[in-house]
């Protein structure tokens, strides 16, 4: 299954940083919080990524343009017509496809716009700013399992964000902004989406949080996995300083993978 991440966002609420770069390639730990998002797919085996661009989206693709030979030890021979040597490479396994998804484009259109590249199959979708310690192949089972269109993983926090009431089995009744009394579960990303989806996003214009979540809630085709770890999104610079103090201490809860660079 290919993973779709949303990347093209001017990511205004961070701006001391994304004036610079877009907010998936802030860093933490040296690492664009993009990095993680793909190391942790990568953990359970999914390794085509499908990047949706925007804002700055040059910046994202010169880093994966340079991500090979920034990650080895290099010889440079003056001598002998400027030959390059790389020694001990650090290779990814991932095929990964950069996606000009315009700069103005609202998140729904933005995964309209990828269809070419995903086909008619299933996919992961998640968001280029949050990371978490999502078991993978858990909510894919879980979604297999129900037979709906649409699965979001659902986290809880301080809400300031969409508010999902979740029935029992799951099943997301409806998906509403907050109010101040709310408590609730919110969606943390790490969707899966069935082909049908792309029926629910008419243009360019469609923010995907607002018309299709809800009329996917109202058609009884948007279920919630119940997420109870970990998750933090890349709001704010307090945000990015906390994932960062995580990441120094060595215990960051979203790092499954086995070391740092592989």
């Amino acid at each position: 299954m290919k993973v779709v991440i949303l990347a093209g966002g001017l990511g205004t609420r961070i701006s001391e940083e994304s004036h610079l770069r877009p907010k998936p390639m802030i860093e933490i730990g040296g690492k664009p919080i993009l990095w993680h998002i793909m190391k942790e797919y990568s953990h359970y085996g999914y390794n085509e990524f499908i990047i949706c661009c925007g804002y700055k989206q040059h910046v994202i693709k010169e880093w994966f343009a340079d991500y090979y030979l920034h990650n080895s030890d290099v010889t440079f021979d003056f001598t002998r017509g400027n030959e390059m040597t790389v020694h001990s490479n650090v290779a990814e396994p991932w095929r990964v496809t950069l996606v000009d998804t315009g700069l103005h484009t609202m998140t729904g259109g933005r995964i309209r716009r990828v269809r070419p590249y995903i086909g008619e199959e299933p996919f992961f979708l998640t968001y280029g700013d949050g990371v978490a310690d999502v078991d993978i192949p858990a909510t894919l089972a879980f979604h297999q399992a129900h037979g709906r269109i649409a699965t979001i993983t659902t986290v809880t926090l301080d809400q300031r964000f969409g508010v999902l009431e979740v029935n029992e089995e799951g099943q997301v009744d409806a998906f509403r902004e907050k109010a101040e009394q709310d408590g609730g579960r919110i969606n943390g990303g790490y969707m899966i989406m069935n082909p049908e989806i792309f029926s629910y996003l008419e243009d360019d214009s469609t923010v995907f949080e607002q018309g299709p979540m809800g009329r996917l809630a109202a058609e009884g085709q948007l279920m919630g996995y119940r997420h109870n770890g970990f998750w933090q999104c890349m709001d704010t610079a307090r945000e990015k300083e906390k994932l960062e103090k995580l990441w120094a201490s060595g215990h960051a809860p979203w790092k499954t993978w086995e070391n740092e660079t592989a």
